[in-house]
């Protein structure tokens, strides 16, 4: 519903629903004026009856009804194109974001196994670093385990030497 200051005459564009019967104090944005706004009701107004009855009259209403039964259909054709627009535009966006969903899919998966490989490093160094910190303390409830050990600490000093010759 378009309202329009009484003051500066600026209309702004107001939900009814906002507005009870009893109706409101509005505040223009524009020039700060403040005014109570009552919702005029249609059905309240009182109907009035023309009693000419002139032949003329119903011919110009004839015309009228014709007249606006063609701009009806009208109407309707220019709808009808409107809707097929709008229905390929959204055909072309559907496509266009599935296209887009498809490469986000293939970029996480990738994202996902960096992911998962950063996770199982860090797990397989916190338990080496565990097994050191608790070696001496296995190997006494394990006698069969300090070979096992040593053997892995062994392993990872020679993969440790590896990396530096790498670099």
């Amino acid at each position: 519903m378009i309202i329009t200051c009484p003051n500066c005459k600026k209309k702004f564009n107001i939900d009814p629903t906002l507005i009870p019967e009893d109706g409101r104090d509005l505040k223009c944005g524009s020039c700060n004026y403040v005014w109570l706004y009552k919702i005029d009701d249609v059905s309240s107004k009182p109907l009035t009856f023309n009693e000419n009855n002139n032949k003329d009259n119903e011919i110009e209403l004839d015309k009228v009804e014709t007249e606006s039964d063609v701009q009806v259909e009208i109407n309707q054709a220019i709808h009808t194109k409107i809707n097929k627009k709008n229905e390929d535009i959204n055909t072309k966006k559907f496509q266009e974001k599935k296209k887009t969903i498809s490469k986000d899919k293939s970029k996480k998966t990738v994202g996902n196994f960096f992911s998962y490989l950063i996770v199982f490093i860090i797990t397989f160094v916190a338990l080496i670093i565990l097994l050191d910190t608790l070696k001496t303390p296995l190997i006494n409830v394990f006698p069969g385990l300090e070979i096992i050990l040593f053997n892995l600490f062994e392993t990872l000093r020679d993969i440790k030497l590896f990396i530096i010759d790498l670099i």
